[in-house]
């Protein structure tokens, strides 16, 4: 199953599962449980937060399976409450013990904040972690072009992804092109729609062309726009179907028919009035 994952490379060289395993909002408990299961299931692309409370439960859960850390992709997000240079290292290094790893494959600043203006220095931080070696790829998540392009201005410094909310309902097809001109790979969190979409008449009748499941026509979506996503399950199943995504294609009338589904309907928080600590 393993070998089966595409990897999309980023713009530091590195590269990144297509398909992870998301870990919100689950507790310690659940996550160490769910962790091990997905990685004996074949993810290799395991997400996290601080905020998220799991950081010792999915570190619990890398250590039981068992698999070398190398082949572990490890993501995790500075706290909104952390914004700030000595902050953010403080923050980060808790981020890893707890986790108990000596390094993250990607680090990303969860959420911009612009009314605290601090992200350009929390971004400095993560510069310099990156150049000491203890993060392999820097991030952000819910930025917009604004914030990443300021980023850049004022350190040279371009994330390597931005993890938004992104589903069929929710499209955001001038923020991929944007991201796409950049070289920025995105990663979709909410890639199911927070569940709603599993019901959508359009997707079950694809789902019944192509004897799969209604999560599996969704992650395809996902795939063929060049997007990374990372769904959340706990049921052991749905984790092995949720990778077996990569031994089909929809078509262009399938696509067509996925693309009526965009009411730009948001269901996280939008990222310039968000003050999520």
């Amino acid at each position: 199953m393993t070998d089966t994952i595409p990897h999309l490379t980023l713009n530091d060289g590195q590269r990144i599962a297509q398909i992870g395993f998301g870990t919100w909002p689950l507790d310690d408990g659940q996550a160490e449980t769910a962790v091990q299961t997905a990685l004996g299931s074949g993810y290799r692309l395991i997400d996290t937060a601080a905020r998220y409370g799991n950081e010792v439960g999915v570190g619990r859960g890398i250590a039981a399976s068992g698999l070398p850390r190398a082949e572990v992709q490890i993501t995790s997000k500075l706290r909104g409450s952390e914004h700030g240079y000595d902050s953010t290292l403080r923050a980060f290094d808790a981020t890893l013990a707890d986790l108990g790893t000596d390094y993250l494959d990607l680090y990303l600043v969860h959420w911009p904040l612009p009314m605290r203006d601090l992200y350009v220095d929390t971004w400095r931080a993560f510069v310099r972690l990156r150049e000491e070696g203890r993060i392999r790829s820097i991030g952000v998540s819910n930025f917009q072009p604004a914030h990443i392009e300021r980023l850049q201005s004022e350190t040279g410094v371009l994330p390597a992804v931005n993890q938004i909310e992104l589903h069929p309902d929710f499209t955001q097809a001038d923020l991929r092109a944007w991201h796409a001109q950049q070289g920025i790979v995105i990663e979709s969190w909410s890639p199911l729609g927070r569940g709603a979409l599993l019901q959508d008449a359009s997707v079950l009748r694809l789902a019944q062309k192509h004897g799969r499941s209604a999560a599996q026509i969704l992650l395809r979506w996902h795939v063929q726009h060049g997007l990374v996503a990372i769904p959340k399950s706990q049921d052991p199943l749905r984790m092995r179907q949720n990778l077996q995504v990569f031994d089909f294609a929809l078509d262009a009338d399938d696509l067509a028919a996925l693309a009526l589904l965009d009411g730009e309907h948001r269901q996280g928080a939008h990222p310039d009035t968000n003050d999520e600590r």
